[in-house]
């Protein structure tokens, strides 16, 4: 087939262990779009309920989550507490290129080598779920992969959701992957104790990385973040750690604001109006003693236009000379936590935007 024309997997430029990997696997299922993820991470049966699950050597069948369909899309129920958010120690890196992270070598006995076998061999008995997208964005035309077990669908809809997806029909043959996601939730319990583990391995043509677990946050988010870190120190640009967001004032004003920071920083919540009380009021505090509570009378507030929540491309094609930082969002779309909003009213932007959302949402 001719480059530019529509084309099955085959016909895509891969490196030869993956290629035979998708070839001996049972089944390869390359997503037409966001309606055919949420059908694939319910079993792709029509069912309102999907159980993943998966053979773990020692242990027998083990429940890894619950997915459900909702009226605005799906949620995910993981069977452990410890799985509902991101192990700040996950990261390993195995190459031996520079960083400052923690070495597959000083954590593991088995030699990555072995590890990596193993896995790839897991996923070539598996029925799979192979999602391009391009990571950070279009524009950078970094392609990049998802190859998973297909039970774990939900994992390739969340991760399209945050960075966008190529859809099947949208395939030009010589499409060429720069990184790959290596889905393999069972090593997690073969090799690592039950944790959240990442593995990155960074090869001369590609950026491998094998999620050890199905939680999305550090490897569909943080992982990318890592690639796009990685191609930018070769090409000579950085995406920075930050929140932006342009503010207009009500008298007309226009200024940009990014913070930059760790997380848990406060970035997101830049991006955020303030909660107010049914008057229109801003509660400032509450007195632990007496109970007074405390208000600022300020009934017109600035309007917030975000433009990045914590990945903000500064690449060097986007700088102009007015001596300013350019940015742009590095994600097709936001991991954004509602956990602060305990009864309706809380955060009426967010719960409309969830309660009715445009398509269907991976909660």
């Amino acid at each position: 087939m001719k480059n530019g024309e529509m084309c099955h997997w085959h016909d895509m430029e891969l490196p030869s262990e993956l290629r035979e990997l998708l070839t001996n696997a049972k089944s390869v299922v390359v997503p037409k779009n966001k309606a055919h993820l949420i059908e694939l991470a319910l079993g792709n049966t029509g069912s309102d309920s999907f159980d993943i699950e998966y053979e773990i050597p020692g242990k027998g069948l083990y429940k890894e989550a619950q997915v459900d369909r909702c009226r605005n899309g799906i949620s995910v129920n993981y069977s452990e507490a410890y799985m509902r958010r991101r192990d700040p120690d996950c990261m390993v890196i195995a190459d031996k290129k520079p960083t400052d992270k923690k070495r597959y070598e000083k954590q593991f006995s088995v030699p990555f080598d072995t590890l990596r076998a193993e896995i790839l061999a897991w996923l070539g008995k598996q029925d799979l779920v192979l999602m391009p997208f391009y990571a950070g964005s279009k524009d950078l035309d970094c392609g990049a992969l998802l190859v998973g077990p297909a039970n774990a669908s939900f994992f390739a809809g969340a991760l399209a959701d945050i960075q966008g997806m190529i859809p099947r029909e949208k395939i030009v043959c010589g499409w060429k992957p720069e990184a790959v996601i290596y889905l393999a939730p069972v090593f997690r319990h073969t090799h690592c104790g039950g944790k959240q583990i990442v593995i990155h391995h960074r090869l001369k043509n590609m950026h491998e990385m094998f999620s050890l677990n199905l939680y999305p946050g550090p490897s569909a988010k943080k992982g990318v973040y890592s690639v796009l870190i990685s191609l930018g120190e070769k090409q000579g640009w950085i995406t920075a750690h930050g929140a932006t967001v342009k503010i207009i004032t009500p008298y007309d004003n226009e200024f940009v604001i990014m913070h930059e920071g760790a997380s848990g920083g406060g970035k997101s919540e830049m991006l955020q109006y303030p909660h107010r009380e049914p008057d229109g009021r801003l509660l400032l505090g509450q007195h632990v003693e007496t109970g007074k509570k405390r208000y600022v009378p300020l009934f017109q507030g600035c309007t917030l236009n975000p433009v990045t929540d914590d990945m903000a491309l500064c690449h060097t094609k986007i700088q102009n000379d007015k001596g300013y930082l350019v940015v742009r969002d590095a994600e097709e779309g936001w991991f954004v936590r509602v956990d602060h909003i305990t009864r309706y009213g809380v955060d009426l932007f967010l719960e409309e935007l969830c309660a009715t959302p445009p398509e269907p949402l991976v909660f």
